[in-house]
């Protein structure tokens, strides 16, 4: 079993309603964000994304006012890299437990077919009703292979939470109608569920990360590195010199 794909699935699934908690949630500016120029870089962004969206949103409320049956409350404004972020995980999650379920989901149970009884009539009522109950039972059996909560379905419950789930249960090999994984299909699986995983820590900010600046160090020409993530404010640090640098100016040399 690949544990490492079943920790990023599992991780996607139970941060999933936070995702959707956070599209709607005030922008928060502790992040990790591009290094501490990019920081403020994004910042600049943030505040421009808010204006483009109040702007456009404002046009539309005013087109709305016009018509005096449009009541209710105002759409709160939303985190825009939240839901790109939401789209693009969902997107990829589906798309892979679609084709996994391609190859390694059996076809429902086909159900019983009637017999023409005027080409084969039954001998007896007791071997017509035999007949009869076989085929119920047959039909039953096929209704909840067919509907079974544990097969993949291409339309209805699509989500990422969802595909998440279901391609944890193929990674932890539980029962259901499919066969067991092959170690490619494990593989993929497992490319899939790290990046998707990533999107969503760098979206919450639920991750420690570390980025090395392009631009050295000024005194020493040292690499920077950056280190935030978790809900941190970012700080460099010079690998040469040992500077260390936070928003606020240089705090240790």
């Amino acid at each position: 079993m690949n544990t490492t794909a079943a920790t990023h699935l599992r991780s996607i699934a139970l941060h999933w309603a936070d995702l959707h908690e956070a599209a709607g949630a005030p922008t928060q500016y502790g992040a990790f964000g591009l290094g501490l120029r990019g920081y403020l870089a994004r910042l600049d962004q943030a505040d421009r994304d808010e204006f483009n969206y109040d702007r456009n949103h404002a046009a539309h409320l005013r087109s709305l006012e016009r018509d005096p049956i449009q009541l209710g409350e105002r759409p709160v404004p939303v985190r825009l890299h939240i839901l790109d972020t939401m789209r693009a995980v969902e997107a990829a999650l589906v798309h892979c437990a679609d084709d996994i379920a391609h190859h390694v989901q059996r076809a429902p149970i086909a159900g019983p077919t009637a017999r023409r009884t005027a080409v084969a009539p039954y001998r007896t009522q007791r071997e017509a009703d035999i007949a009869a109950a076989d085929r119920a039972r047959r039909q039953q059996l096929a209704h909840a292979d067919l509907v079974d909560p544990r097969r993949w379905r291409y339309t209805g419950r699509r989500t990422a939470s969802h595909a998440a789930l279901w391609l944890l249960a193929r990674i932890e090999r539980k029962p259901g109608p499919c066969r067991r994984l092959t170690d490619d299909e494990e593989q993929r699986i497992g490319n899939v569920a790290a990046g998707a995983a990533a999107r969503v820590e760098r979206a919450l900010d639920i991750a420690a990360q570390q980025r090395t600046l392009s631009t050295p160090c000024p005194d020493c020409g040292g690499a920077v590195d950056v280190h935030g993530g978790e809900g941190r404010t970012p700080v460099a640090h010079c690998t040469g010199c040992g500077k260390i640098w936070a928003e606020s100016g240089v705090i240790a040399a």
